[in-house]
């Protein structure tokens, strides 16, 4: 009778260490789970910082083009020459000597966009990662009569996510950042210079 209670609680002991095994086993994985979605989570709240980085970008050279508007074609860079990372603008636009009210606009831009505002251990970080930003004329004023077409400007800013999508159509930044034309992302807006006169 005593071996028989002996065998039963050694056969108790074994089966609640299992259980313990088997707890441990699920709870790793739940917590490698997590790991893995804390991981995703913070590079999508990264994409997400960027985006709201670039919008105000944006916004900030529409805004410039607007308070100079018959300067407008004055502010093109097309995409060949965009502004940001790996320009040749100066870092102190100072130095420009005496520039037009468009070549003080696109240098101060340009530093934006190489994240100038914010620095840390002497590297710009307050903007995007490979920023560039585009001023392209899409349409040309056309004032002729009977036709009364106003120009029309695209703003875009351009720069490296981390996460792959599908690749813009706007040629702003294309090819600059790497083999993976998904890893680019952009904004862009349009900006009308109304016609003065037009009949």
């Amino acid at each position: 009778m005593l071996s028989a209670k002996r065998t039963g609680r050694a056969g108790q002991g074994g089966s609640a260490l299992i259980e313990v095994l088997v707890s441990l086993l699920i709870t790793s994985l739940g917590l490698l789970a997590l790991a893995g979605l804390q991981t995703r989570m913070n590079a999508a709240v990264m994409e997400s910082y960027q985006r709201a980085q670039a919008l105000m970008l944006l916004d900030d050279m529409t805004q410039r083009m607007q308070a100079n508007m018959n300067q407008a074609p004055t502010y093109v860079t097309g995409t060949a020459n965009a502004r940001g990372t790996g320009d040749a603008a100066p870092a102190d636009c100072s130095t420009l000597g005496t520039p037009t009210r468009a070549q003080m606009d696109l240098c101060e831009w340009s530093n934006a966009l190489k994240g100038a505002a914010e620095a840390k251990d002497a590297a710009n970080v307050g903007a995007m990662v490979g920023a560039r930003g585009c001023v392209e004329q899409v349409q040309a004023a056309n004032p002729a009569t009977g036709v009364c077409q106003p120009a029309i400007y695209r703003v875009t800013v351009a720069w490296q996510g981390f996460n792959s999508t599908v690749a813009p159509s706007i040629a702003c930044g294309a090819t600059q950042y790497g083999s993976d034309d998904a890893l680019r992302k952009a904004v862009t807006s349009r900006f009308v210079v109304p016609l003065q006169t037009c009949s």
